[in-house]
């Protein structure tokens, strides 16, 4: 099973504010979407209840929950309280390619482990003052590089953008 994280960030490595995003680009969310959909999906708990209630659980995904509170009830979703057993969850089911979808502290506990294989990350041309969520620093040169998906400034998107595919050499 392939371990991947996917995440959008501004200039300064900005993922969110107030437990939110900071930009609205429908074809990053497409993307997301095209992507991720028929998979596993793990999120943290803050990133969960950040979803609007008409969204979550994300339909045809299998949506996987961490939360220090073995008590937590995400309607629609499977819960654990380690990383580690909600990846055994997803091979034993299984997935062919999981996705950490988030936030901040789930995005840094995966790439700490060292379970990350691939990195879906979109680099927006912005800078978002006040954030109060940001992706983790890592090692790039670990990684090859390819680019999946550019878009310019346009009536849809404020801001330009281009996703790239890391993998891991």
């Amino acid at each position: 099973m392939e371990i991947s994280v996917i995440a959008a960030m501004g200039m300064n490595r900005e993922i969110g504010k107030d437990n939110d995003l900071m930009w609205h680009l429908p074809n990053d969310m497409k993307f997301f979407k095209d992507t991720t959909k028929g998979h596993h999906i793990i999120m943290g708990r803050k990133n969960y209840e950040s979803i609007p209630l008409a969204f979550r659980p994300f339909k045809n995904r299998v949506n996987i929950v961490l939360s220090r509170d073995k008590n937590y009830d995400a309607p629609g979703c499977v819960v654990f309280d380690e990383l580690s057993r909600a990846l055994g969850f997803s091979r034993e089911g299984g997935e062919t390619e999981v996705f950490i979808i988030g936030g901040e502290q789930i995005y840094a506990w995966a790439l700490r482990e060292g379970f990350v294989q691939h990195i879906y990350l979109t680099h927006i041309e912005g800078e978002f003052p006040g954030a109060h969520a940001h992706f983790p620093e890592f090692d790039a040169s670990l990684y090859s590089r390819e680019l999946i998906l550019e878009q310019g400034v346009d009536e849809r998107h404020a801001f330009g953008f281009k996703t790239y595919k890391y993998t891991l050499v």
